[in-house]
């Protein structure tokens, strides 16, 4: 990168994040305008200048990137070597669930001892290396049946997993895009599976849609490494070439969004309208998936204990042919900007009293 920046690009999943909300809020563009720099989102400028800029919501290979995003591809292009420092997570509850047809009798996780459960197949990629990181649903139902299995003592030996395909919904139909991942669904109401995993509000549309119903709340255990997928812990990264040529820069965006964030705790009803628009869902399930406690935490921190579920997450996704190689996690970190963000913040407020 030159010394001279003229847009900081950011990307984000269509779900809860702080960074979604200083942006719709019109902060991000409010706090660098005086600057001559231009917020822009790869969601809305997938094309752009000749340029497909939608891949790097998977690579991470755009220099002037910051992304809070799904963990899957994070990892998986960290693993693919790509510049990328880890410099928050969040932990945001959002509704994952396993889904049953009324009156299958699946109403805790030891009852899917011996059921047929969805495994959503690899997704196809132009790009080979991407295979793996990419097969979203894939990981997601693999890690979230894990959970329920672990709390219930068992393990994947006790069901049966059955492979359903991959569904490409029309380009450019955003909640349809997003329902597709969910691929076991008409499986499970054709009776060709028992169970299907599922996350989010735009999963709720889907179920009430079938005529299906929650069997298992996954929200609900009591532990939260067994509620780890591809959300939780949900990391915030950045490219390292902005970082090392632009780390201001990424303070002042990180401190925009950790006072969304705080502004988020006592405007529960506001942020469900943002999110409306950033799930593609309806309301009534965007107010089941996000309950005020979860959007009262949007902060990201590097605690111990998310680091811990984040390993976690790693491990899983490697383990299970979802990463092309392990590294070490310690060497992802880097946690100056987020400690300088906070000061900043803090400033601020000191500044108003």
């Amino acid at each position: 990168m030159t010394d001279a920046i003229d847009t900081i690009w950011f990307t984000r999943c269509p779900v809860p994040t702080a960074t979604g909300l200083a942006y719709k809020l019109g902060w991000l563009d409010a706090e660098f305008a005086p600057d001559g720099i231009k917020i822009a989102t790869l969601q809305e400028h997938r094309q752009e200048g000749g340029r497909d800029l939608g891949r790097h919501h998977y690579d991470h290979q755009l220099p002037s990137l910051i992304r809070e995003g799904g963990n899957l591809l994070a990892i998986a292009a960290r693993a693919q070597g790509a510049p990328s420092k880890l410099i928050g997570l969040t932990w945001i509850d959002e509704a994952q669930a396993i889904l049953v047809r009324p009156g299958s009798g699946i109403t805790r996780p030891e009852d899917l001892k011996g059921k047929r459960i969805a495994l959503p197949g690899w997704s196809e990629k132009p790009d080979a290396a991407h295979v793996r990181g990419s097969s979203i649903a894939r990981g997601m139902s693999q890690h979230g049946i894990k959970g329920a299995l672990a709390y219930a003592g068992l393990t994947f030996d006790d069901v049966h997993f059955v492979e359903v395909g991959q569904q490409r919904p029309a380009e450019g139909d955003d909640r349809a895009q997003l329902q597709s991942l969910w691929t076991g669904l008409p499986d499970l109401v054709e009776g060709r599976v028992d169970a299907a995993y599922v996350k989010g509000a735009s999963a709720i549309d889907a179920a009430q849609r079938l005529g299906l119903e929650v069997g298992i709340d996954l929200d609900a255990l009591p532990d939260r490494r067994w509620r780890v997928n591809n959300g939780t812990p949900r990391p915030i990264t950045v490219h390292q070439d902005l970082l090392d040529n632009h780390f201001d820069l990424v303070v002042r965006f990180l401190e925009r969004t950790l006072a969304a964030a705080d502004w988020a705790r006592t405007n529960q009803a506001k942020v469900r309208e943002v999110l409306g628009g950033e799930t593609r869902a309806g309301a009534q399930s965007v107010e089941r998936a996000y309950s005020d406690e979860t959007l009262a935490d949007l902060h990201p921190d590097l605690s111990d204990e998310r680091l811990a579920l984040f390993e976690q997450q790693k491990t899983f996704m490697h383990v299970h042919n979802l990463l092309d190689r392990d590294f070490a996690l310690a060497d992802w970190v880097d946690a100056r900007p987020l400690e300088a963000a906070r000061a900043r913040l803090l400033t601020k407020a000191a500044e108003t009293v």
